[in-house]
């Protein structure tokens, strides 16, 4: 028995051994994907582009699912007008539904593939209620301590004012473009962008023109992204998740008064429904672009981060246990259950016979919305409870596909950054939110999501919420990423 256990002993240990040589030669060949580009000087920013981005923000341009204020986008639509000039004058544009526009520089070389530069000015209404809780108005556009202030500063009007002081400051040198550029601005896209990139798709298409690459808003600079890596990373979405909203209802035949209840009751059959669906979340995934983004920052790790992200194949279920922790992470990882809204009863004596709620997902790629649908039927396991997706529910949409990270578009996209912001890894992600982009798959296989921007994580909670602002000197940077893109991509 000594002699067959010292066997095995010694077995085990040419198995660890083994084990740790594969892990060390995949570490140690863990190679960086980062490009070789060398830093640039920086471009010089008209100084009175911050006071045209701040008067932008005095507009309102909220969307909402029925109605816009129209007497706000116009009066966006003049300023924009009046204060690019050049654009104005030597760019074709085109108006659509109104408030959408679509502006096109020609290029010179009428046999390379257009680009297109997107973003939207519409934004998210505030809350009433949260609306002494801002530091400064939210449509104040006020500069204060080298910042700007108001909705639209992350979300998304920078990206669009950005683009128009790249292109005005271009046009003031006469520079003319190699290919061919195209601009998208829609007006809705915080609620579905049916009037406005639909639209504009639609014209696209009318007219036969596709895109060597598409760059729309997206994720950003983020520092402290993850564990063991210090340098801020740049995120570019190489597609998005799927979106929908759907309904848990329970409808029963008899109510009753509330001192005589029965064993199930229409609320009590949902709330269970309800637990059993956050007890059960859905499976995650370590694939697709989250692998990507993993094998782009993983070799500048430091150890023992380095080692583990080198030898997902070894320590892929340790990993997933942990970035399922934190919403952020977890994001990336799964679909993922909000439940947004509750409704059921009329009077604390009376139980009612119909019980509802509103559940939203965010749709990890290679699943759709009917099988998100399908997974919580089987999950709840309970035929009460009917799974609906019913007029009312707001847009809806299935992942994108996911661009390639070898393509012309990316490697252009990530040399600009690295340009511009040369401390930054360069990585492809997911983005876990709904773009305009989302509509031209038809017109590209290379859309990309990415605004250029360094943030913190404790600056995520702005966008769409209170106190949103950015510091001038971010502004600045955004404007300089999309002058030096243009160059790039249109030499």
């Amino acid at each position: 028995m000594k002699f067959f256990l010292r066997k095995v002993f010694r077995l085990l240990l040419v198995l660890v051994f083994i084990l740790l040589c594969i892990i060390i030669v995949k570490t140690v060949t863990f190679s960086s994907k980062q490009n070789q580009t060398a830093s640039i000087s920086p471009i010089t920013v008209d100084p009175q582009a911050k006071n045209r981005f701040a008067q932008a923000l005095r507009a309102a341009t909220v969307s909402y699912p029925s109605r816009i204020d129209t007497a706000m986008f116009v009066e966006l639509l003049e300023h924009i007008d009046s204060n690019y000039l050049l654009v104005d004058s030597l760019l074709e544009k085109e108006r659509i539904n109104d408030f959408s526009l679509i502006y096109k520089w020609p290029g010179k070389n009428a046999k390379l593939k257009p680009v297109l530069l997107m973003g939207h000015t519409d934004v998210v209404p505030v809350e009433e209620t949260s609306k002494g809780s801002w530091t400064e108005a939210p449509f104040s556009g006020i500069i204060k301590n080298d910042e700007i202030w108001g909705r639209g500063t992350l979300d998304d009007k920078l990206n669009v004012f950005g683009v128009l002081e790249a292109i005005e400051a271009l046009l003031k040198t006469n520079y003319q473009p190699n290919r061919t550029l195209y601009l998208a601005f829609g007006h809705d896209e915080e609620v579905g962008g049916t009037h406005g990139a639909q639209a504009q798709v639609a014209w696209f298409q009318q007219r036969g023109i596709d895109f060597e690459y598409i760059l729309d808003e997206g994720s950003i600079i983020l520092e402290e992204a993850l564990p063991g890596l210090t340098a801020p990373v740049a995120l570019v979405g190489v597609g998005e998740k799927g979106y929908a909203t759907l309904t848990l209802s329970v409808n029963l035949e008899q109510g009753g008064h509330s001192s005589m209840p029965p064993q199930a009751t229409a609320i009590g059959i949902l709330a269970k429904a309800l637990t059993t669906l956050e007890a059960n979340p859905f499976p995650a995934r370590i694939d697709g672009a989250t692998q990507e983004l993993f094998e782009y920052t993983g070799p500048e790790m430091d150890l023992p981060y380095k080692a583990i992200f080198a030898n997902l194949w070894l320590f892929k279920p340790l990993l997933t246990k942990q970035l399922s922790k934190a919403p952020t992470s977890n994001a990336v990882l799964r679909t993922t259950t909000a439940i947004t809204m509750i409704r059921g009863g009329i009077r604390d004596n009376v139980l009612p016979t119909t019980a509802a709620a509103k559940i939203n997902f965010r749709i990890l790629p290679g699943e759709t919305v009917e099988t998100v649908m399908a997974y919580l039927r089987e999950t709840i396991n309970d035929e009460r409870v009917i799974v609906s997706q019913g007029e009312g529910e707001g847009f809806a949409s299935n992942p994108s596909k996911l661009s390639s990270t070898n393509s012309f578009g990316y490697n252009v996209i990530q040399n600009t950054i690295q340009e511009l912001f040369p401390a930054a890894v360069v990585a492809p992600s997911l983005v876990i939110a709904g773009t305009d982009s989302r509509h031209y798959e038809m017109l590209s296989d290379n859309i990309f999501r990415f605004t250029p921007m360094q943030l913190s994580k404790r600056d995520l909670k702005r966008i769409h919420g209170i106190n949103e602002k950015i510091s001038v000197a971010n502004y600045e940077q955004v404007i300089r990423f999309y002058q030096q893109l243009i160059n790039n991509s249109c030499k």
